[in-house]
């Protein structure tokens, strides 16, 4: 029988993919992986996770391990944050803390020791002529393949998603009726960067404050002011300070520290129909035999509970992504994800990068 570890995260979702394997006769060793960040105005909500891991652990009488990773978190993931914001970049620490630590360092100090990582990822395993795919989730609203667009093929081999063909409500029920530790346990968002700590807390700590304008991009009025163009990212609407709204933020200057806002849920300017993608990585393969001319696809340019129909072309400015349907919010630095005409199959992801004429 297979060797297998699951990452346990304290969570529900991760305690049944634990239930799953002991009901198939395995005996997974569990690791928590620690990532947040030290310190007193930075806790993290590891211990609770712990607790609760340990609490599965001892259930099923599996041992469990606590991985500490905050040295290669901190080095690699808000490294990245840090250098991405810097730039005017909305960057996507989650996707580059599954790519560069979970199935990353870990793998590297521990998890090559198993035939096998099982997580709790809302994402399923495609087996198509010979090779493994990146799959999406039975459960569309849940699915997570967007935050494992950045594995590489040896990652995404080595790891099962035990809970992917299964409705959240599913899992949930699963939970309750083993008497999982968690299984009233509320659903993270998903996020793994910080633990606990507000993003602007973070952002001000490492960049701080500096007071700029805040331009009526339709009239080129000023019309309130903002302590940093860092704290803002493209399609925002709240925190933002200015009456007579919804305002929403549809440009950034960085070199002159100035944000630029649209009025009105109808504008048409906090919406767009084309982005290109910078540096596009393929999990498996390039699926297209011929660059792409208008092939039909779907993607997502964010963590959202559906994909949008779109059309993708290869030309001089690398991977161009077109939909007759409006996009809100198009963010320079976030990950387009890009999937094949069903969402079926997830080929991998590329950072949202400005067009020459932007």
């Amino acid at each position: 029988m297979e060797s297998l570890a699951v990452l346990i995260s304290g969570g529900v979702d991760s305690a049944v993919v634990v239930h799953l394997l002991c009901e198939q006769g395995y005996k997974p060793d569990l690791h928590y992986i620690k990532i947040g960040m030290e310190g007193e105005d930075s806790s993290c909500s590891a211990e609770e996770d712990i607790e609760l891991s340990q609490a599965t652990a001892r259930k099923y009488g599996l041992h469990l391990e606590v991985t500490d990773l905050q040295q290669e978190y901190w080095d690699q993931v808000v490294g990245y944050a840090i250098e991405r914001v810097k730039s005017g970049l909305t960057p996507n620490p989650d996707v580059m803390c599954n790519r560069l630590i979970k199935f990353g360092a870990f793998e590297q100090k521990i998890g090559y020791q198993y035939d096998k990582i099982a997580t709790g990822h809302y994402a399923t395993r495609v087996e198509e002529n010979g090779k493994v795919w990146l799959g999406t989730a039975k459960d569309p609203v849940k699915d997570q393949t967007d935050f494992l667009a950045q594995l590489d093929y040896s990652q995404l081999q080595h790891t099962l998603f035990p809970i992917g063909h299964l409705m959240k409500e599913e899992v949930r029920q699963i939970a309750l009726d083993a008497k999982l530790p968690s299984a009233r346990r509320k659903d993270s968002q998903g996020i793994c960067f910080l633990g606990k700590i507000n993003y602007n807390d973070f952002l001000r700590k490492f960049m701080g404050e500096r007071e700029g304008k805040i331009i009526d991009i339709e009239t080129g009025k000023v019309i309130g002011h903002h302590q940093g163009f860092w704290f803002h990212t493209i399609g925002q609407r709240k925190g933002l300070g200015l009456g007579g709204g919804p305002w929403f933020v549809v440009k950034k200057n960085v070199k002159k520290n100035i944000i630029f806002v649209a009025n009105g849920w109808d504008t048409q300017l906090q919406y767009g129909h084309d982005f290109r993608l910078a540096d596009m990585h393929f999990i498996t393969q390039n699926p297209w035999s011929e660059p792409p001319h208008e092939l039909p696809i779907q993607f997502k340019i964010r963590h959202v509970d559906h994909f949008m129909p779109g059309v993708i072309t290869l030309d001089d400015q690398g991977y161009h992504i077109h939909s007759d349907l409006p996009i809100q919010g198009i963010a320079p630095g976030q990950f387009g994800c890009i999937y094949d005409h069903q969402a079926r199959i997830c080929y991998g992801s590329g950072e949202i990068a400005i067009y020459k004429d932007y």
